[in-house]
């Protein structure tokens, strides 16, 4: 090996080292270093939040691509408006309520999503016949996924004001309070959703949910890539204007 590759190699181990000790900065020193002009450590906020986003979003649009529509807007409005996040504080919820509200903005603004939560909420017994039924064993359905689409099939069943609940407390595993944080509700509302939701989850995935509960609406990889080269194209495409 030649004193260059030799060189070579150890700047690439170092710009490594140092990438990877920044994507383990805290929320408030990211955000100190985006006001501070330092943009591109918003890369590290948008992988770090991409998942989270992503089921949020989902569970009230129930739609792949919608979600991820949503998500960007979020994100941009999120930078645009840093100025108004105040710290220290909890900028995850911060960032999740307005994942949140443009989700919502979206489902009245979109007339191709369907009014699919007109059931009423009370109807735990229908809602529960409807979700699939549990049919091959555990093993068999974690090894080819079908238990993580089950679990997804299940979710998309329960009425929506229940379903952001138990997104964000069974398979985001946040807080009472974090959620209720998120979605500007008491944290009673929150156990009350969550207790029925699961009422409503209960019969259908009570022996399958742990083997794969924490992969439902996974964002990685691919998706995860291109959302953070989507936005951050989007935010040097806004400061060169």
């Amino acid at each position: 090996m030649t004193m260059r590759e030799t060189s070579e190699m150890t700047s690439t181990r170092e710009v490594n080292t140092a990438r990877q000790g920044t994507a383990e900065l805290p929320d408030e020193t990211l955000i100190a270093r985006i006001r501070a002009g330092d943009t591109s450590a918003y890369e590290i906020i948008l992988r770090r939040y991409n998942r989270r986003l992503f089921r949020v979003t989902r569970s009230i649009l129930r739609d792949d691509d919608d979600a991820q529509d949503a998500m960007q807007e979020a994100y941009v409005r999120a930078f645009t408006n840093l100025g108004d996040y105040r710290t220290p504080g909890n900028f995850g919820a911060w960032l999740t309520r307005i994942a949140v509200n443009e989700a919502l903005m979206k489902k009245r603004r979109d007339k191709r999503i369907a009014p699919r939560d007109a059931a009423p909420l009370h109807d735990e017994d229908d809602a529960v016949a409807e979700q699939p039924a549990p049919g091959a064993g555990t093993e068999d359905l974690a090894a080819n996924g079908e238990l993580r689409h089950l679990i997804e099939a299940a979710v998309d069943q329960l009425p929506e004001s229940f379903r952001t609940v138990f997104v964000l407390r069974a398979i985001e595993q946040l807080s009472v309070e974090e959620t209720a944080t998120c979605l500007d509700i008491p944290a009673p509302t929150v156990k009350t959703r969550f207790h029925r939701a699961r009422g409503l989850m209960q019969q259908a995935l009570a022996r399958h949910f742990e083997a794969a509960g924490l992969t439902a609406f996974d964002f990685a990889g691919p998706r995860c890539d291109r959302m953070v080269e989507t936005v951050l194209a989007r935010l040097t495409l806004s400061r060169t204007n």
